[in-house]
């Protein structure tokens, strides 16, 4: 099992070694010092940045956090985890404390954008100006995308932008809500 922590801005080990999960996983971050500007950006004061350590103290896991709507919803951006280490339920203890973390300070709700960039879902390669809520009520999972992870975790589709990537390439939106209303509270108090 990983250790969480938060990503420590003078360890510089642990910031390359976050910044080489990101090149290894995703094409958003072609390169390392694309990488490291997203690593530093992820370290800003109002957000929330998470590492998995293994028992070598090495980065295996990254997760990062931000408020948006006064605070309400925070956005979880990124979520990766070392491709020789995922199965191994790292990926769902990042997103369980980087939902702690949001919850602990006044969010509501947690949500994320998963894109298809690859033919990954029935969403992508078709025109979802046509019938979009019928799509995305049928949608299948036809190469392991991650949306299906995120539903295990709890989120729901709340939406899709089509086109997010380029012509028949969506961006999948999915949110999950971190507390319930206080009974007896007014409408939009926390």
């Amino acid at each position: 099992m990983a250790a969480i922590i938060a990503l420590d801005p003078q360890n510089r080990r642990h910031r390359r070694q976050a910044a080489e999960l990101l090149v290894e996983n995703f094409a958003a971050w072609p390169a390392m010092e694309i990488a490291r500007a997203e690593v530093s950006t992820l370290l800003a004061k109002n957000r929330v940045c998470l590492v998995a350590v293994d028992e070598n103290d090495r980065v295996v896991g990254l997760v990062g956090g931000l408020p948006d709507y006064d605070g309400n919803v925070w956005e979880l951006h990124p979520l990766v985890v070392k491709k020789s280490e995922q199965g191994r339920g790292i990926g769902r203890q990042l997103v369980a404390a980087i939902e702690r973390a949001a919850k602990a300070r006044g969010a509501i709700t947690m949500m994320l954008g998963t894109d298809d960039e690859s033919g990954a879902t029935t969403l992508s390669g078709c025109d979802l100006y046509d019938g979009l809520w019928k799509r995305v009520s049928e949608i299948q999972n036809l190469k392991n995308h991650p949306y299906s992870f995120y539903e295990n975790c709890g989120y729901s589709i709340i939406g899709v932008v089509p086109d997010a990537n380029g012509y028949g390439r969506p961006d999948i939106l999915m949110a999950k809500r971190l507390r319930e209303k206080k009974s007896g509270g007014q409408k939009g108090e926390r």
